[in-house]
């Protein structure tokens, strides 16, 4: 292709996701431009009154940081700076989306923690879940995925991107331990070599499944093991798959992040293991106890968490941002609610 050209899909409830697909070779600086320019087409077409910027990353900033918004918020979902092939100048665009942001939310309170003298308006939201979709990993109606199906038990799991902050090693060193176990991966690999894989016939490296399918793998598996590496990439990180696990049914082994301790690690949601040898012995534990009494508390740990609860506060939050802004420019009262969608 010689020009460039922003795709749009559409989802559901009116939501329409733009991916801008540029031509080969433009220089850094050429790609700037030509999404700054695909941006500003796009809202020019647009007859929306209110205008809401949402950054999940502050790179956004280089292309759009010319524009007006109502208000904006930054989701600051992980400590990006800390991976594998961060971009030199995340770190003081960061700061700059600090100094634009009308409101902050961070993905876990470690983060919080880290962040929270660089902002006025900070507010840690650990990952929620949607109980309905995983739920279905413990329905008896669950289908098995064919290239599953034929995979014996016990059956340990993982789902979600394979890079720097997976620990192969120990991968490696369980299965290894334990031949007998089946060892299930589903992910991309990305950035990190397929080749420094462990291979095992006990270890199945099934790549990327679609999120819809997930639940009918998780429900096969007896249990989730998230082998996070502790290093830089995962000191921040509050894993969104803990909840799903629990959703799906299935008891879970992790390494010790500490918003996984925090949030389900003391009250005994989660086992909390660090090496290979306490891996194995949480793992036969978890395989040996009666679930019922587990779910129950499970479950109402979950209730606490929906996506629609995250929602109404997250909600009120841009609100309450919104008004300040607009009370501070216009002169308004701060304490009328001007802001709705």
């Amino acid at each position: 292709m010689t020009e460039s050209e922003l795709r749009l899909t559409p989802r559901s409830d009116g939501i329409e996701v733009g991916v801008p697909v540029l031509p080969h070779g433009l220089s850094d600086s050429g790609k700037v431009l030509a999404q700054r320019q695909l941006v500003d087409k796009h809202l020019a077409g647009l007859t929306t009154k209110r205008r809401i910027f949402w950054y999940y990353t502050p790179m956004a900033l280089l292309f759009s940081r010319h524009l007006d918004a109502d208000v904006i918020a930054f989701d600051s979902m992980d400590e990006l700076s800390a991976f594998k092939g961060a971009p030199p100048e995340l770190l003081a665009l960061e700061d700059e989306m600090m100094g634009r942001a009308d409101v902050v939310f961070t993905g876990g309170h470690s983060l919080f923690e880290a962040k929270k003298h660089r902002h006025h308006d900070i507010h840690a939201f650990p990952s929620s879940i949607d109980t309905s979709h995983f739920g279905r990993g413990r329905s008896p109606d669950r289908k098995e995925p064919d290239d599953q199906a034929s995979i014996p038990h016990p059956r340990l799991g993982f789902f979600g991107v394979i890079d720097e902050r997976f620990d192969v090693d120990l991968l490696r060193e369980v299965a290894s331990a334990k031949p007998d176990w089946q060892f299930i991966m589903i992910g991309p690999v990305v950035k990190i070599d397929p080749a420094d894989l462990p291979k095992a016939d006990n270890i199945h490296w099934l790549g990327s499944r679609d999120y819809k399918g997930l639940p009918d793998y998780i429900g096969g598996w007896d249990i989730g093991f998230m082998p996070f590496a502790l290093n830089e990439s995962t000191r921040f990180i509050s894993p969104t798959k803990t909840p799903e696990f629990l959703a799906a049914g299935v008891p879970v082994v992790s390494t010790p992040i500490h918003d996984v301790i925090r949030s389900y690690g003391d009250e005994k949601y989660v086992e909390i293991a660090k090496d290979a040898a306490s891996v194995v012995k949480s793992a036969e534990e978890l395989m040996a106890m009666q679930r019922g009494p587990w779910l129950e508390r499970v479950d109402q740990k979950l209730a606490e968490s929906s996506w629609d609860q995250t929602f109404e506060r997250i909600y009120e939050l841009v609100v309450k941002a919104h008004d300040r802004r607009h009370a501070r420019s216009e002169g308004a009262n701060p304490g009328k609610e001007t802001f709705r969608v």
